[in-house]
Protein backbone atom coordinates (compact mmCIF):
# COMPACT_ATOMS: atom_id res chain seq x y z
CA UNK A 1 0.00 0.00 0.00
CA UNK A 2 1.25 3.72 -0.79
CA UNK A 3 1.86 6.39 1.76
CA UNK A 4 -1.30 8.28 2.48
CA UNK A 5 -1.15 11.94 0.91
CA UNK A 6 -0.16 15.13 3.23
CA UNK A 7 -2.88 16.63 4.71
CA UNK A 8 -4.48 18.76 3.13
CA UNK A 9 -7.65 21.48 4.55
CA UNK A 10 -11.37 20.34 3.60
CA UNK A 11 -12.53 21.60 0.03
CA UNK A 12 -16.16 22.98 0.13
CA UNK A 13 -18.46 21.41 -2.82
CA UNK A 14 -21.85 22.16 -3.53
CA UNK A 15 -24.16 18.59 -3.65
CA UNK A 16 -28.28 18.87 -4.63
CA UNK A 17 -30.12 16.19 -2.05
CA UNK A 18 -33.93 16.01 -2.34
CA UNK A 19 -34.22 19.42 -4.98
CA UNK A 20 -31.99 21.34 -2.65
CA UNK A 21 -28.65 22.37 -2.47
CA UNK A 22 -26.18 22.02 0.16
CA UNK A 23 -22.41 22.89 0.24
CA UNK A 24 -20.04 20.10 2.04
CA UNK A 25 -16.63 20.49 2.95
CA UNK A 26 -14.18 17.50 2.93
CA UNK A 27 -10.52 17.02 2.87
CA UNK A 28 -9.70 15.82 -0.66
CA UNK A 29 -8.95 12.32 -0.54
CA UNK A 30 -12.52 11.93 1.04
CA UNK A 31 -13.73 13.84 -2.18
CA UNK A 32 -11.88 11.06 -4.55
CA UNK A 33 -13.12 8.14 -2.17
CA UNK A 34 -17.09 9.37 -2.19
CA UNK A 35 -16.11 10.12 -6.03
CA UNK A 36 -14.83 6.30 -6.47
CA UNK A 37 -17.00 5.02 -3.90
CA UNK A 38 -20.30 6.37 -6.41
CA UNK A 39 -18.39 5.29 -9.41
CA UNK A 40 -18.78 1.64 -7.85
CA UNK A 41 -22.10 2.19 -7.10
CA UNK A 42 -22.89 3.40 -10.48
CA UNK A 43 -24.95 6.75 -8.76
CA UNK A 44 -24.35 9.97 -9.46
CA UNK A 45 -22.24 11.51 -6.74
CA UNK A 46 -25.73 13.35 -5.66
CA UNK A 47 -27.13 10.06 -5.28
CA UNK A 48 -24.93 8.63 -3.06
CA UNK A 49 -24.71 11.22 -1.17
CA UNK A 50 -28.30 11.35 -0.15
CA UNK A 51 -28.43 7.96 0.18
CA UNK A 52 -25.83 8.31 2.95
CA UNK A 53 -27.55 11.31 4.51
CA UNK A 54 -31.10 9.29 4.83
CA UNK A 55 -29.07 6.59 6.38
CA UNK A 56 -27.90 9.62 8.85
CA UNK A 57 -31.10 10.94 9.65
CA UNK A 58 -31.81 7.35 11.14
CA UNK A 59 -29.34 8.33 14.03
CA UNK A 60 -30.69 10.56 16.77
CA UNK A 61 -29.00 12.87 17.31
CA UNK A 62 -27.89 12.77 13.66
CA UNK A 63 -24.31 13.54 12.87
CA UNK A 64 -23.21 16.62 10.68
CA UNK A 65 -23.45 15.31 7.00
CA UNK A 66 -19.33 15.62 6.39
CA UNK A 67 -19.33 13.75 9.57
CA UNK A 68 -21.65 10.78 8.01
CA UNK A 69 -19.80 10.58 4.94
CA UNK A 70 -16.35 10.17 6.39
CA UNK A 71 -17.65 7.35 8.46
CA UNK A 72 -19.50 5.91 6.03
CA UNK A 73 -16.45 5.89 3.59
CA UNK A 74 -14.50 3.86 6.87
CA UNK A 75 -16.82 1.61 7.52
CA UNK A 76 -16.82 1.12 3.63
CA UNK A 77 -12.87 0.75 3.50
CA UNK A 78 -13.56 -1.91 7.17
CA UNK A 79 -15.94 -3.73 4.72
CA UNK A 80 -13.48 -4.25 2.17
CA UNK A 81 -14.98 -2.54 -0.65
Amino acid sequence: MGAAPPPSPPKKRSVTIAGHETSIALEPIFWTALEKAAADADLPLNALVARIDAQRLEASPPANLASAIRQWLYARTLAGE
